[in-house]
């Protein structure tokens, strides 16, 4: 469950603009192309669906939020693809280089690599850093309010392992299972901070210190606690 919520946190600003320029598998060749099953064409008409492989893809209420985009589903494919992938996030204060690991977290990696091949991340801030309790940038949101996504929820993976040290990548989420698009870079170690809630889908290779030189420059301004939690 969700430890706290951070007492205004829409004092927020632009930190990083995010271009995906780059994705490749460990083999270094471009994913596949993979086709998607439309959540429901009229919000006002939403059916609730889900994918029919391990991963259980499920269709989110875009009348509900607005904010939602409508991506369909990724793949998923039996079963679930466990390959690393490298993804490199060309911003505005240099390259970060990411691999993700798709042996830990098959389901969210490669809703991850769907929406990147998607270009959904293409030109999105990541709107807020943490630097007293957790230290985070948290990025995914095309709409930059902290309320938008995908059209689809991804389950919680590997939670028993997941360890929140420096250099961690892991899904933001509004509750158990409900993984989307936000996920957020971990700049310093923050396991004393973070319960085992968020699935972590890989680690930084490059671009660490841009971070940790935007979260040493913090924009929370509300009060923080011992222990934040991370929400889309």
């Amino acid at each position: 469950m969700l430890i706290a919520t951070i007492a205004g946190s829409l004092i927020l600003v632009v930190v990083v603009v995010v271009v995906v320029i780059a994705v490749t598998n460990d083999n270094g060749t471009k994913p596949a192309a993979a086709g998607s099953s439309s959540a429901s064409s009229s919000p006002s008409a939403f059916v609730s669906s889900k994918t029919t492989g391990p991963c259980g893809y499920t269709s989110a209420d875009l009348a509900q939020n607005p904010n939602l985009k409508n991506t369909g589903f990724p793949p998923d494919p039996k079963p679930a693809p466990t390959k690393t992938v490298v993804a490199d996030f060309a911003t505005n204060r240099g390259t970060i280089q990411v691999t993700l690991d798709g042996k830990a977290a098959p389901c969210n990696v490669q809703s991850i690599a769907y929406l990147i091949g998607k270009k959904f991340y293409n030109n999105t801030p990541c709107p807020r850093a943490v630097d007293s309790g957790i230290f985070v940038v948290q990025c995914g949101d095309p709409t930059g309010t902290g309320a938008g996504g995908p059209s689809y929820t991804v389950k919680d993976e590997n939670l028993a392992a997941a360890k929140y040290t420096a250099g961690a990548v892991a899904m933001a989420n509004g509750g158990p299972n409900t993984n989307g698009s936000q996920f957020f870079f971990i700049t310093k170690d923050s396991s004393k901070g973070l319960q085992k809630n968020y699935t972590v889908i890989g680690h930084v290779t490059k671009g660490l210190d841009i971070l940790q030189k935007v979260v040493n420059g913090g924009n929370e301004d509300s009060e923080q606690n011992e222990t934040e939690d991370v929400t889309q």
